[in-house]
């Protein structure tokens, strides 16, 4: 398995919208992601980021992907940039495949 997790913030361009562009918007969006329904991209959680939290990121929402291989991350990636997203959204992804407790701990003893 490999996961995904987006941090993104608003940029000026998505703030100067009003509510129908940013509804038109959307539609795009939910068009984009419908072509990727059969990719086994799975959206586990989303979300506004909790700032109160101890070492809160800057960003102020989230999104959990998760998805069967690499293939199908890169997919919802290029889906993500082709609807224009990152115009809108300043956003950090941070991904990549799953490992388990011991084995994340001998990545980090190996850095």
């Amino acid at each position: 398995m490999h996961y995904l997790l987006e941090l993104y913030s608003p940029k000026p361009a998505w703030l100067a919208l009003d509510g129908a562009a940013r509804q038109a918007y959307f539609a795009t969006v939910g068009a984009g992601m419908a072509a990727l329904s059969g990719s086994g991209a799975e959206a586990l959680a989303m979300g506004a980021i909790d700032g109160g939290k101890l070492h809160a990121a800057c960003q102020r929402f989230y999104a959990v992907w998760r998805f069967p291989d690499e293939a199908a991350l890169d997919a919802l990636l290029a889906g993500i940039a082709a609807t224009g997203w990152h115009d809108y959204f300043d956003t950090v992804n941070a991904a990549g495949p799953a490992v388990d407790f011991p084995a994340h701990l001998a990545q980090l003893a190996a850095v």
